[in-house]
């Protein structure tokens, strides 16, 4: 038995981003499930290397655990809501908040490019940033120096999530 049309649920409405809170490691079996529905989804990951006791593996891991996003417009919730692994859509008082069109593309470019990206501690105090050359050029950040190298850290507001990822600072100009 075939699903609903998307169709006929992502009619004329506008779409926006929302995050899914999910169960615990079910980012990739809720992204896949979003997906056959023919919602658009997104689940970003990064490497990372893990050792065991004889060998040494590197695994995508989700780079915000707990969730998933997906852009839908606000009277499809329920579509969202009924897919396994899908504890609710992040919001206030049983509301729903999107997130930031700017935020996501932020999140989607620092993937795409062949930056080493990792989850980071979520920061408020910084110098904000644009990045004007490069392959990062046009996203917007918080600039911070540890050690010897600049990172450049991206915030998801709602979750209150970072990531980052070095950059040259010749790279970038205070917004």
């Amino acid at each position: 038995m075939a699903g609903p049309d998307p169709g006929l649920i992502f009619s004329d409405n506008p779409r926006q981003w929302f995050a899914l809170r999910v169960r615990s490691n079910f980012e990739r079996p809720v992204s896949d499930l979003l997906q056959a529905k023919g919602v658009e989804e997104f689940l970003p990951t990064y490497r990372s290397r893990r050792m065991w006791s004889d060998r040494i593996r590197y695994l995508d891991l989700p780079l915000f655990p707990g969730y998933v996003f997906c852009k839908i417009p606000v009277e499809a919730r329920g579509l969202v809501l009924a897919t396994t692994g899908v504890v609710n859509i992040v919001g206030v008082q049983h509301q729903p908040l999107p997130i930031a069109e700017e935020e996501i593309a932020a999140v989607r470019k620092m993937i795409e490019t062949s930056a080493a990206v990792k989850p980071w501690p979520y920061v408020r105090i910084g110098q904000r940033v644009r990045v004007h050359s490069g392959s990062l050029a046009g996203v917007e950040g918080i600039l911070l120096r540890i050690k010897d190298s600049c990172r450049l850290v991206i915030s998801v507001t709602l979750l209150g999530r970072s990531v980052a990822t070095e950059i040259d600072a010749a790279y970038t100009s205070p917004v």
